[in-house]
C-alpha cells in the first residue's frame, strides 16, 4: 500500500498554527515543531496575563480608594465595611474611578455610608 502524504488537511493544520506564528523569530516562526511549541506556551502565557491583568487592577483601584479614604481621615477597610452596611452596593472600579476623577461624588458617597470624616480632612480637601 503507497503511503499517503498528509495533503490538504495537514497543509490547513500547520498554516493556521503558522498565523499565530508571524512575528516569532528564527526557528519559532519557520519551522513547524519549535513553532507549534512556542505558539502553545504563547497561548498559555495570554491565558496566564489575562486572569493577572484582574488582579493587577483590583490592586490598583484598592490602592486608589485607599488614598482617597485616607484624605477624608479614615481608611480603606473601614469605608469598604460601612459601604456594606449601608447597603451601598459600588464596586471598586467605579469607586475607585469616583476617588480620581470626581472627589466630591467620592465624598458624598462616604458620607452617604455613614462615615464620619475629620474636621481637618473637610478643611485639607
Amino acid at each position: 500500500m503507497p503511503r499517503a502524504k498528509t495533503g490538504f488537511k495537514g497543509r490547513r493544520r500547520k498554516n493556521r498554527l503558522f498565523r499565530h506564528a508571524q512575528g516569532f523569530s528564527a526557528g519559532r516562526g519557520r519551522l513547524f515543531g519549535p513553532m507549534a511549541e512556542a505558539v502553545h506556551k504563547a497561548w498559555t502565557y495570554a491565558y496566564v496575563g489575562r486572569k493577572l491583568r484582574k488582579r493587577d487592577f483590583r490592586r490598583l483601584w484598592i490602592a486608589r480608594i485607599g488614598a482617597a479614604a485616607r484624605s477624608l481621615g479614615t481608611n480603606y477597610s473601614r469605608l469598604v465595611s460601612s459601604l456594606k452596611t449601608a447597603g451601598i452596593a459600588i464596586d471598586r472600579k467605579v469607586l475607585a474611578d469616583l476617588a480620581v476623577r470626581d472627589f466630591a461624588g467620592f465624598r458624598a458617597v462616604v458620607e452617604a455610608a455613614g462615615v464620619k470624616i475629620e474636621a481637618n480632612a473637610l478643611a485639607a480637601s
